[in-house]
């Protein structure tokens, strides 16, 4: 699996046009009546080998980071991250984390957000409540 991954992520990025980050694969769009529409703001794949301090293996991971702006009648983003980790965590062969974030804006730095946490680290899923300062 990890090297069908790494196999579809490399070729991927052979096969793909050169993008600048104006451009990006999905596009932008907007209703005519300006209520409704949808903005990539960051979208990614990374994929890492992973070793401790002392050099030793500590297996890959494959993160996936995704933020959108849309607009149903006011603005919002939704962020999605997940990281997937294979033999990195001692005595499992894999395990995952994954934020699912739903943002209002109030101002131009203050933000109010919903965060659902998915992790094999916690017996369940976590509901975050919270407030967002950008700088």
């Amino acid at each position: 699996m990890r090297k069908l991954i790494l196999l579809v992520c490399v070729t991927g990025s052979l096969l793909l046009p050169t993008i600048t980050p104006a451009q990006g694969l999905i596009p932008s769009f907007e209703s005519s009546s300006g209520q409704i529409g949808f903005y990539p703001i960051s979208n990614e794949v990374s994929y890492y080998k992973n070793y401790d301090d002392s050099g030793e293996d500590r297996g890959t991971t494959l993160q996936i980071i995704a933020i959108n702006g849309f607009k149903l009648f006011t603005e919002f983003s939704f962020e999605f991250t997940a990281d997937y980790n294979f033999d990195l965590t001692p005595g499992l062969d894999d395990d995952h984390y994954v934020e699912l974030s739903l943002v209002k804006p109030v101002t131009s730095f203050v933000s109010v957000n919903y965060q659902r946490v998915i992790a094999t680290l916690e017996s369940e899923s976590i509901n975050q409540f919270g407030v967002r300062f950008t700088f």
